[in-house]
């Protein structure tokens, strides 16, 4: 099990690394995260849902994702309340104090997926969430050395060199661990680090003398790595852009979810893609992008008090397009009607009306992976997931954007051609899709770029990397198959 001193230290990169250094041995391996807090997730085999990091360990270990790879799922729909999700399903909503009343229950859904996984696989990695030594969630912990304990794991401990305060970080969590925690700690991994390691060698000594636990490796900073997050939305500007054939933005609101979606506009060398940030207005673009929303009406509250509504339309006039995806798409209708109060308090909120559409929200979430042609010039191929609650009906849906393989319609293009709305998560992943959507926004001819070329080529560089700065021998003793 690979746990972190902190959120974002390299749990989910050190799991999909090992993963494909283990799979290219010929070990039979699988991920498992027995609890995630993410509003990026992915479309399992089985009909479920998932985090996305636990789809992509599982892309590095040559599988399908399934649900039992994170059988318990939070998505955070406020402050204080999320989705619970099951093994894929939605379970119930509750807030972090009720949540901790029903551990107990999610713990026996971990426990079931994990004999199923440890029977089949002669190796499991296990992925930790946040830090072991938040003290305040210790009791029934069930996403890091609760798990642990509960099924005689042995413990890496990753932090990241980079954000500062390295060696307290590892100290002060090994400190915090109780006794039989701190036995099963088997090693500490040092992630993202720059410059010269002579000077860091003096400290790596102190630590080994200091914990009595051995240094497994120095992971060194890795630029330009394309691999989907797990829920923090990547902002950091993208190296080797040429000169840029069509500027996107898109709105970061409170509540995005899958922004993962955009990736490929945002690595594209052809794009100058931005997200814009709380307190920005939207600058001037080709194209403006809306994400999908865990809180569809919530965020759209938000655009209109940012004054988000009036910069669309503005820029509509002045003849930019526009792209909804999944909760964008929604906003993009005349209405977003919740009568249950799946995703805040019951009502109904206006749209910004770009699309005859309208929206009502319903307690089965769709949930299927998807492929099928693009209502544009060519009929370019796509592929993509579905993850929503609304059904969306009207009179802008004669003119669909999206033609599915299994005979549905999907989507909705306005009769001025200037915006554009799925339900398709992945739409802008595959190559003549996104081609073909930055054509229809104005870029003329852009390079074909293959995103999942580029994800598998970015996993074996991550794999060659950590493979390479592991010490062997030390793994070689608790990880079958790296020796």
């Amino acid at each position: 099990m690979v746990q972190g001193t902190t959120s974002d230290a390299g749990k989910s990169t050190l799991v999909a690394a090992l993963c494909r250094i283990l799979k290219r041995r010929g070990v039979r391996v699988a991920p498992f995260k027995p609890q995630n807090m993410a509003l990026n997730s992915a479309v399992t085999v089985d009909g479920g849902e998932i985090g996305r990091a636990q789809a992509l360990q599982a892309l590095a270990c040559g599988l399908q994702p399934h649900t039992d790879f994170n059988p318990v799922l939070l998505k955070p729909t406020t402050d204080r309340k999320a989705q619970v999700i099951i093994h894929g399903k939605v379970a119930t909503d509750l807030d972090a104090k009720a949540y901790h009343d029903y551990k107990p229950r999610a713990m026996g859904a971990v426990l079931e997926s994990w004999g199923r996984l440890t029977a089949h696989y002669d190796c499991v990695l296990v992925e930790g969430a946040g830090s072991p030594a938040e003290i305040n969630l210790r009791a029934r912990d069930i996403a890091n050395m609760g798990f642990a304990e509960a099924v005689d794991c042995p413990v890496i401990i990753v932090a990241d060199i980079d954000r500062g305060g390295v060696f307290a970080h590892l100290v002060g969590t090994l400190e915090l661990l109780s006794a039989s925690e701190q036995a099963r700690v088997v090693g500490f991994v040092i992630n993202r680090f720059r410059g010269d390691i002579g000077l860091l060698e003096s400290g790596l000594d102190w630590l080994e003398q200091r914990t009595g636990k051995p240094v497994l490796g120095v992971l060194p900073y890795l630029h330009g790595l394309m691999l989907d997050a797990e829920d923090a939305i990547a902002t950091a500007a993208v190296d080797g852009k040429t000169t840029a054939a069509i500027r996107v933005v898109a709105p970061a609101y409170p509540r995005t979810s899958n922004h993962n979606d955009l990736d490929p506009l945002r690595l594209h060398p052809q794009v100058d893609f931005r997200w814009i940030a709380p307190g920005e207005a939207l600058p001037p673009a080709d194209l403006i992008v809306l994400p999908g929303s865990k809180a569809v009406r919530a965020d759209l509250d938000w655009l209109r008090a940012h004054g988000h509504d009036r910069a669309i339309a503005r820029h509509l006039r002045y003849g930019g397009k526009v792209i909804g995806l999944c909760g964008g798409y929604q906003m993009l209708g005349r209405s977003i009607a919740d009568p249950l109060g799946l995703e805040g308090q019951p009502g109904t909120t206006p749209g910004l009306g770009f699309l005859a559409v309208d929206t009502t929200l319903e307690t089965e979430k769709q949930l299927r992976n998807v492929s099928g042609h693009l209502h544009l010039e060519g009929g370019p191929a796509m592929t993509g997931y579905e993850i929503h609650l609304g059904v969306t009906g009207g009179d802008g849906l004669t003119r669909a954007a999206v033609q599915l393989a299994d005979g549905r319609s999907d989507g909705a293009i306005s009769a001025d051609d200037q915006v554009l709305g799925t339900y398709c998560h992945g739409v802008f992943d595959h190559p003549e899709a996104l081609a073909a959507l930055l054509r229809w926004a104005g870029a003329g001819e852009v390079d074909h770029v293959d995103f999942a070329a580029r994800r598998e080529a970015d996993l074996d560089r991550l794999a060659d990397s950590v493979e390479a700065a592991l010490d062997r021998e030390k793994l070689a003793a608790i990880l079958p198959g790296f020796g």
